[in-house]
């Protein structure tokens, strides 16, 4: 697991070696490319959840990198992602999805569906705080030809609710005394398991792809016959 000093470490000299403008614009490409490129499925470490937060905890810390900017620009990235992903399932339809990874993604892909199904409106929203919905849902909305103006309210409250609402828990987690140091071990925590799943679905999945693919090179073996029968007489 990543240590306390080695994540403060690592997030302090991204800020130095980038600059705050760079740093600004790295953490929203990241948030925008997570769902909007597909970006999330194998990488959701640094495009979910603890990015979210520790890019929160660099704010509290550096004193040129402004909260208030970074939660805007958060909750921007995080809603127009989530709309080029709805409008993209709108018009390539579900063949988009067919496309995406190995058997274990369509298997999540599926999954998916059935939480939108179920929840509706409510599935985009909640489907933030949920890595794999979070990549799928607004595409699957697109596809399920969900009302865009229901669409775009949902997304901006999902928005709203995981853009801005993790970045300010990382802030004031770091901020607030006698915590920063469980902020820094949470996050660290964050970080190493979203690692470790990412990582090993996208391992399963190049597996499972080089399965399919040798499966489909074997050549076809000689087609069973019946046994003869007795001699009609």
């Amino acid at each position: 697991m990543m240590s306390t000093s080695a994540l403060d470490g690592q997030l302090t000299d991204l800020l130095a070696n980038t600059g705050a403008i760079v740093f600004y614009l790295l953490v929203w490409a990241l948030v925008f490319a997570g769902t909007a490129v597909f970006l999330g499925v194998f990488i959701p470490f640094i495009t979910g959840d603890s990015l979210l937060f520790g890019s929160g905890l660099v704010a509290a810390s550096a004193a040129n990198v402004d909260i208030v900017v970074l939660m805007i620009g958060t909750g921007l990235a995080a809603f127009l992602g989530d709309q080029v992903g709805f409008l993209l399932g709108r018009h390539f339809g579900r063949g988009y999805l067919d496309r995406r990874g190995g058997r274990r993604t369509r298997a999540a892909i599926v999954k998916t569906e059935t939480f939108y199904r179920k929840y509706g409106w409510w599935s985009v929203v909640i489907a933030r705080f949920m890595p794999w919905a979070r990549v799928f849902v607004p595409v699957i909305a697109g596809v399920g030809r969900m009302n865009y103006y229901r669409f775009l309210s949902s997304n901006l409250v999902g928005a709203l609710a995981w853009g801005v609402g993790l970045t300010l828990t990382g802030y004031f987690a770091a901020s607030l005394p006698g915590v920063k140091s469980a902020a820094y071990v949470i996050a660290g925590v964050f970080i190493a398991a979203s690692i470790f799943f990412g990582g090993r679905t996208w391992l399963a999945d190049r597996a499972e792809n080089r399965r399919d693919a040798d499966g489909d090179d074997r050549p076809d073996g000689p087609a069973d016959t019946p046994a003869d029968g007795p001699a009609a007489g």
